[in-house]
This record gives C-alpha cells, sequence and structure tokens, in this order.
C-alpha cells in the first residue's frame, strides 16, 4: 500500500520511526549535492533491479523521495508491485523545509 505524505508527516516519521528506510531516488549527481541524512540512494533507473536484495525486508516501512515528486511517485509503485507492503512517498526535496546534508 502507498501512503502520499506531506513534508510534515515525512519529518516525523523520519525523526521517530527507527524501522523506516528511507530511500532517495534521484542520481548520484543530484544525491552528491544534498540529500536528508540517513537516506540511502538507490537511484530509480536501478530500483526494479536491486530493491529485492538492497531492501530485503518487504515488511519494514519505506519511504521514497526524488526531486520534484515524479521519480517517487514511480518509486512507490515499482516497490508496491514487487510486493513491499508499507510504502509512502514524500514527494519531492526541492521544497523540503528542514535540515539537509550538503
Amino acid at each position: 500500500m502507498i501512503t502520499k505524505l506531506d513534508h510534515a508527516q515525512a519529518k516525523n516519521m523520519i525523526d521517530f520511526n527507527s524501522e523506516l528506510i528511507l530511500v532517495d531516488v534521484r542520481t548520484k549527481e543530484e544525491f552528491e549535492e544534498a540529500y536528508i541524512d540517513g537516506a540511502r540512494l538507490i537511484p530509480l533507473d536501478e530500483l526494479e533491479a536491486t530493491a529485492e536484495s538492497r531492501l530485503p525486508d518487504k515488511n519494514k516501512p519505506v519511504m521514497v523521495y526524488c526531486r520534484s515528486g515524479k521519480r517517487s511517485k514511480a518509486a512507490a509503485e515499482i516497490l508496491d508491485r514487487l510486493g513491499y507492503k508499507h510504502i509512502y512517498d514524500m514527494g519531492g526535496l526541492i521544497d523540503w523545509p528542514f535540515e539537509v546534508v550538503m
């Protein structure tokens, strides 16, 4: 199941859910410019082929984000098709009002 979150909901989940896996689906170059602390990079074009090896527990909550929200929506749909149970789409980093690692 995919749940769309606003940034305040996403930040709360990042801060208080220790089981959460935060996935940045942008490119390596975008990730190196800025990312949310604790995020792991799995570019969208690699996600379908590598998700099951890089995210083996399909019952853990997974939150995806990208730059504007388009790729995170596609990533959430891929994870849903692969059988992940708790998928959260927080959309884009472009308007993320909280701290990032630069």
